[in-house]
């Protein structure tokens, strides 16, 4: 299953206080598509369907479907704020080709 870093959970969980719905898991998903093939997709979701992989970092909740579950295996959820780089980003040691955008892979 994927990993979150500590950063990356404190980011999630400011993101999710200001939603205001206790309800809500950070959903992160492996989508077909991208430049490499393949496509990292993260987002807030209420509903967890019965196959899906829930795991707790902290506060926050992440749900991985079974499909993208396998692309994730091993991979770390970050979360940086500098000059060089803000945002999101996913370590896959899956992937064995990534664009230069780092949000594809093959």
């Amino acid at each position: 299953m994927l990993t979150v870093t500590d950063a990356a959970a404190t980011k999630v969980k400011e993101l999710l206080e200001q939603e205001d719905d206790p309800a809500l898991a950070l959903r992160v998903a492996v989508r077909p598509g991208g430049c490499s093939g393949f496509s990292y997709e993260m987002f807030f979701d209420g509903e967890v369907d019965d196959g899906d992989q829930a795991t707790t970092f902290g506060d926050v909740t992440v749900v991985v479907d079974p499909t993208s579950a396998q692309l994730l295996t091993g991979a770390t959820l970050d979360y940086k704020d500098g000059l060089q780089q803000t945002g999101f980003s996913i370590d896959n040691p899956n992937a064995q080709r990534t664009c230069g955008c780092g949000q594809s892979f093959s």
